[in-house]
């Protein structure tokens, strides 16, 4: 894909030069992590992040419900992990001015994290890879990886997640994807539609105590359909008060994150710097950047892809592994169906796996995520 150089240009754009001061990084143990929203796993950050993305779980959020189950505790959700790393969640470095979206993860669960557990973590710049986009033509696949540990020094997980680095400039003046949806007011919901919803809310299962056993389990069984949405700036906002955002801050905190980053701060409409993290609530930033207006966070996504996974297990089941690869920005006014099945069974060691390839759809059709995971579930008594 061949780009004019643009007539309106309000922003940094790629060069080789910072290009390469980045490439420099690749393989580099990052000596100081960002401080995280979340050290420890307390019974509130658990919480927080669970209803952050619309679980209610008792198996994360009720005490008395947890101390019921063989963890006698509340455990934390797997994605709750994104709350205790910046990096995994998309603070990237280098670039500056050059716009990040999150685009994907893929997560290794080693062992269960509970209430109180102090997390650490040790990251890394993993890759660089270069990519032809309709989106905003060149972009730059921006590879982590991040190693999870408690206070024991035990490894409880790891992942690699990703951003996509790309001109704003380019993205809103000649990116191909959205073209017509910016020109659209947005999805306006009939009562019936709205009914249609609700109604998998009303209904949606949580597998909870009753085991789910490997034998019973047979390929090509489906998951239920999980719903998220209707998409609001309220349910933005709820997400970012569990996980804790990348760069939002004030007053004089916002003041030195801006200062200390060259190119993080962008002037609003009242000439203030502020984070670019404001895609997700502010339309008009949201299309400056060649998205289709205000849109949801990519870890609050991947975590739903887990979340479909975690209710189908129950309380026995233990989520190994999931991948979730992000294909379009969901803008308010959406709804994500996800819908997935059982591709395959294995044993090993005496222990049974399954895995599962999901993916979850907006209400016209076009992908939004596709994923895929590995969950080991209990086995019946012989």
């Amino acid at each position: 894909m061949t780009y004019k150089h643009q007539k309106d240009t309000q922003f940094p754009r790629i060069t080789e030069g910072a290009l390469e001061e980045l490439r420099s990084r690749l393989g580099v143990k990052i000596s100081r992590d960002p401080e995280p929203w979340c050290f420890e796993a307390t019974r509130d950050n658990i919480r927080h992040y669970a209803h952050g993305i619309g679980d209610d779980n008792p198996l994360w959020c009720e005490p008395d419900y947890g101390v019921q189950t063989k963890y006698n505790s509340i455990i934390a959700l797997p994605s709750f992990l994104f709350a205790t790393s910046r990096i995994a969640s998309g603070y990237v470095g280098g670039l500056p001015g050059i716009h990040a979206m999150w685009a994907g993860a893929d997560w290794k669960w080693h062992q269960p994290v509970f209430r109180n557990d102090e997390i650490t973590t040790e990251s890394f710049l993993k890759d660089l890879i270069e990519h032809d986009t309709k989106f905003a033509g060149r972009a730059i696949q921006q590879i982590y990886h991040v190693d999870f540990f408690n206070q024991s020094g035990s490894h409880v997980a790891e992942c690699d997640s990703w951003c996509f680095r790309t001109e704003r400039d380019t993205a809103r003046e000649e990116g191909t994807k959205y073209k017509n949806l910016q020109a659209q007011k947005g999805k306006v919901y009939s009562e019936a539609e709205l009914e249609k919803i609700f109604s998998l809310y009303a209904d949606e299962p949580i597998r909870g105590a009753t085991p789910r056993y490997f034998e019973d389990t047979q390929i090509g069984e489906e998951l239920p359909t999980m719903v998220k949405g209707p998409m609001t700036v309220t349910g933005f906002i709820a997400f970012a008060q569990g996980w804790g955002g990348l760069y939002i801050r004030a007053n004089k905190l916002a003041w030195k994150q801006i200062d200390r980053h060259n190119g993080l701060g962008i002037p609003n409409k009242f000439n203030i710097p502020d984070c670019p993290e404001r895609v997700h609530w502010e339309q008009d930033f949201a299309l400056k950047v060649g998205a289709p207006g205000a849109y949801d966070y990519g870890p609050e996504r991947c975590s739903w892809m887990t979340h479909h996974m975690t209710n189908w297990i129950g309380d026995d089941g233990f989520l190994v592994s999931s991948s979730s690869k992000i294909r379009r920005h969901n803008p308010e006014g959406d709804t994500l169906m996800i819908n997935g099945r059982v591709t395959n069974k294995f044993e090993q060691d005496g222990e049974g796996f399954v895995e599962v390839t999901h993916e979850a759809r907006n209400q016209d059709d076009e992908l939004s995520v596709l994923g895929t995971a590995t969950a080991k579930l209990p086995r019946k008594a012989t």
